[in-house]
């Protein structure tokens, strides 16, 4: 039986990626720009036009507008610091890269309370660049081995609202001290804005309650944002730095799409939910697009007989829960596909 070198096998598969990248950009070039970028600012927008609804509700002194007021804010939250956020740290938000930086700022430093330098370093150079590399994308972060299952998958994700600006500050110690200063000044204004809008307009009588219901919003959906960034990487093929395959095979085998749903893609986006592996190959592009181009990049895919992996969102909890022990507490397994065919 012949044997492919690896050599060969690698100049092979780059040469599909560059067969597929041809396929997207022209879809991408016959796009609007409403399609290429409208259509996830107007989502955006429209989160932040019903801020004021969901504050006004939480006024009322009756159950149902008093718990539309939560509901309301906090997928708004989760809107502006996931989606908002992972856009603008892609710049896939606009063309120019100066607004881009702005976008940036305001996501993820204002809204978001964490530092954009370490946000674009850590998930765009890291994780991107080195999907499911041992060491280096590996997902790793998202492991905290002294935690049980239990505690991990479904009470830890409740502190992620202070965790988040805690780890910030933490990681300001090594950025530049004009850029730490900005981030703290914007990471304050964030805050406290939210606190002082909801003493002064809400009408929250003491300061516990106010600190009590930013909690409760900026952690409403907590549960699936940390879900969804273990589910989609850990327990794929892990890769050592110096083993690892072709760009096309490496994203198709350590990249996993969950289904669509309604209220983690307009929370979290599309790319980020069923459209995650066409977002590690492409990843510039906006969710809108991301959508777009999944038939392309499915059918491709599948017509290589390479990977297309999808699972549901329930399939992915039981797994975990199952075997967190070896997908969340022990060193992933590195697997060297280099040369197999």
């Amino acid at each position: 039986m012949e044997v492919t070198p690896p050599g060969a096998a690698a100049r092979g598969e780059g040469a599909l990626m560059g067969e597929l990248s041809q396929l997207v950009q022209a879809a991408v070039r016959s796009s609007s720009w409403w399609e290429r970028h409208g259509v996830d600012i107007c989502i955006l927008g429209l989160s932040f036009l019903l801020l004021p609804a969901g504050f006004l509700c939480l006024r009322s002194a009756h159950a149902t507008p008093f718990l539309a007021g939560i509901v309301i804010l906090g997928v708004v939250h989760h809107t502006l610091t996931v989606k908002g956020s992972h856009l603008a740290s892609h710049n896939a938000l606009t063309e120019s890269k100066a607004w881009g930086k702005v976008w940036a700022v305001f996501f993820i430093e204002l809204c978001s309370a964490f530092t954009a330098e370490q946000a674009t370093y850590n998930h765009v150079k890291l994780h991107h660049g080195y999907t499911n590399i041992i060491g280096l994308g590996d997902s790793s972060t998202w492991k905290l081995p002294f935690l049980n299952r239990y505690v991990y998958m479904f009470l830890a994700p409740l502190a992620v609202p202070v965790i988040t600006p805690l780890v910030a500050l933490d990681l300001l110690r090594s950025v530049k001290w004009t850029t730490a200063l900005r981030t703290v000044c914007f990471m304050f204004l964030g805050l406290y804005s939210h606190y002082w809008i909801l003493l002064h307009v809400s009408g929250f009588q003491s300061a516990w309650s106010a600190l009590l219901c930013m909690l409760v919003t900026r952690s409403l959906l907590a549960h699936p944002y940390i879900h969804v960034n273990i589910f989609q990487h850990i327990g794929l093929p892990m890769f050592a730095a110096e083993r690892k395959p072709a760009r096309i095979r490496l994203m198709s085998l350590g990249v996993l799409n969950l289904p669509r749903n309604a209220l983690l893609d307009w929370a979290f986006g599309h790319s980020l939910i069923s459209c995650h592996v066409e977002h590690h190959l492409f990843p510039s592009l906006s969710d809108n697009m991301c959508l777009k181009i999944k038939p392309i990049v499915s059918r491709y895919l599948r017509e290589q007989r390479l990977p297309y992996n999808e699972d549901s969102y329930a399939s992915r909890l039981r797994l975990f829960l199952q075997k967190y022990e070896e997908l969340m507490v022990h060193a992933p397994p590195i697997t060297e596909l280099v040369g197999i065919q």
